[in-house]
């Protein structure tokens, strides 16, 4: 039996969060050891398990995986969640692209000083709702389908559903003016793998919160 993938890095969202949901949207189990201390970090550092000096780090199939976009590439391949051709694969890119791109605001807004997130939130929701979601909404009434690539279940729903959330964290209304991103979060939801995932007790990681920001700034040094 092959050994779960495992993975590295901080007891929270962050860059790891995307690979968490792409796991679990497979059905597939899998190992964590959080990185609390610099030590642990740059134990990892010392055994030339970090490329580019950076995590998230995943071990899979004997490979030391870094670079967020290579392992959900790879995870999406493996997993058969990366479309039937290139041309559904370049387009399941584009809109993994666009929504890592809306995620990566809302990462870094926790890191914000004080007196510039409540700004820093209200631009994302802006942004969400002016560039990202309208794109989305127009996809699914184009072609009328229930997924976004091919009618098949793919990486591009599953971070679409995670950024549809993440938003939602920031503003419950987000959706209001987007009726058919509404059933596409109810319908995604609903995938057995995904119900499972977004239940109380599963490896989904919650916000960054003030101690999540601390113990990452500890351990990076910055």
């Amino acid at each position: 039996m092959a050994a779960k993938p495992k993975l590295w890095y901080f007891p929270g969202r962050g860059r790891m969060e995307s690979i968490r949901w792409l796991l679990a949207a497979a059905g597939v189990e899998f190992e964590e050891e959080f990185l609390e201390t610099r030590e642990q970090y740059e134990k990892l550092q010392k055994d030339g398990r970090l490329l580019f000096g950076q995590v998230p780090l995943v071990e899979i199939d004997g490979m030391m995986l870094t670079q967020t976009r290579a392992i959900l590439s790879y995870l999406a391949a493996k997993y058969n969640l990366y479309g039937k051709d290139l041309k559904e694969t370049v387009r399941i890119n584009m809109y993994a692209d666009g929504t890592q791109d809306l995620m990566g605001m809302i990462m870094m807004a926790a890191f914000k000083p004080p007196e510039e997130k409540e700004e820093n939130i209200a631009l994302i929701v802006t942004k969400a709702k002016t560039r990202y979601f309208p794109v989305f909404e127009k996809i699914l009434k184009e072609h009328g389908e229930d997924f976004l690539v091919g009618n098949k279940f793919s990486w591009a729903d599953v971070q679409l559903l995670e950024a549809i959330l993440m938003v939602e964290e920031l503003n419950a209304s987000v959706l209001s003016d987007f009726p058919l991103l509404k059933a596409f979060k109810a319908r995604i939801s609903n995938i057995p793998t995904m119900k499972k995932f977004l239940q109380p007790g599963s490896q989904r990681k919650p916000p960054a919160d003030s101690h999540y920001v601390d113990l990452v700034r500890r351990v990076l040094q910055f």
